[in-house]
């Protein structure tokens, strides 16, 4: 038993000597020489090449001295480094010369972003660097207050760095609190805002080099795109949107005068008779589904209808839908 097993354990592919060995290696640099039988419980001081047979007495071993066996046992060593410089050195003249290949390739223009604090920290890094233009564009009719503080504060560090900022909104924003708080917080001189009737998805645009935008329907996945034409072609887009809005500072359109009806239900008046039913009325708007029905039941209240169906015929008779079409 013992010894097979003894060898087996005290060999060290790392080269590092083992407790046994530097004791035996210790005694044996001291007396100049020790009995072969000596290294029977470090068999690795044979294996390193730290001793070799005294020439005049097979049954002695003499210690190499440690300068000699540190430059032995580093040679191996120092020739895997200078493998792996070489094989580094190689890689780079090999890709080098495709880097002006790879920036070209508009797919990597496209980061794929998951999870909502990755997506925060890079459209806040992105904002940071803003020195000219933020352009949004934010469906839904309100936001959470604790989001809108976070909003203030990256939007008065951009104006700050001297970027004015121009924001669509959907029409019924114009009567959250939150929004007109977080509005009046922001130099009137840095911002512009419209809202429209309906929106397509959230768009961020920073200084006309990169955009953002949801990838899935929970927008816990963005994409950050900064291929040129790509954000060029959502800058026009923003545009067309921003010149088909109405400014903040004007009043949406009004219905008939003898009718006493919103711009909300204005809108919703338009949705229905073109035969969507309350959830998509709801989503193109922004406003809750619930928030939909009180209008649509008010709009009955206003045109004394008793049906849904009479709802749609007097709506059109009343000349709502082709005012809310204008």
């Amino acid at each position: 038993m013992g010894r097979d097993e003894d060898t087996s354990v005290h060999t060290h592919e790392d080269r590092a000597l083992c407790d046994a060995a530097v004791r035996i290696y210790t005694e044996a640099l001291s007396a100049g020489r020790i009995p072969r039988t000596a290294l029977e419980p470090a068999p690795c001081l044979t294996e390193l090449a730290l001793v070799h047979p005294d020439p005049q007495d097979d049954a002695l071993i003499r210690p190499v001295p440690p300068s000699a066996a540190l430059a032995h046992l580093l040679q191996p060593v120092i020739r895997e480094i200078h493998e792996r410089i070489s094989l580094t050195a190689s890689l780079a003249d090999s890709l080098a010369p495709l880097a002006s290949v790879a920036s070209a390739d508009p797919n990597l223009a496209i980061t794929v972003l998951e999870g909502i604090p990755l997506i925060d920290a890079t459209i806040h890094d992105a904002l940071n660097g803003a020195r000219n233009e933020v352009l949004t564009l934010q469906p839904g009719s309100s936001r959470p207050a604790d989001q809108l503080k976070k909003a203030l504060a990256r939007a008065l560090s951009a104006v700050g760095h001297g970027a004015t900022l121009r924001h669509i909104y959907q029409h019924p924003t114009r009567y959250s609190p939150t929004i007109k708080a977080y509005l009046d917080d922001i130099p009137a001189a840095h911002i512009q805002v419209r809202t429209t009737e309906q929106t397509v998805e959230r768009l961020f645009i920073f200084d006309r080099t990169v955009a953002f935008i949801p990838a899935n329907v929970k927008r816990d996945v963005a994409l950050e795109i900064r291929h040129p034409a790509l954000v060029r072609y959502l800058t026009q887009v923003y545009e067309v949107l921003w010149a088909q809005a109405t400014p903040l500072t004007e009043p949406l359109p009004a219905a008939p005068a003898d009718i006493s009806v919103t711009a909300v239900q204005l809108s919703i008046a338009r949705l229905l008779v073109e035969g969507h039913v309350d959830q998509v009325v709801a989503r193109k708007l922004g406003i809750s589904v619930r928030t939909c029905r009180a209008h649509i039941s008010k709009l009955m209240q206003s045109l004394d209808a008793t049906s849904r169906t009479q709802l749609g015929a007097l709506l059109i008779q009343s000349g709502i839908v082709e005012r809310a079409e204008r």
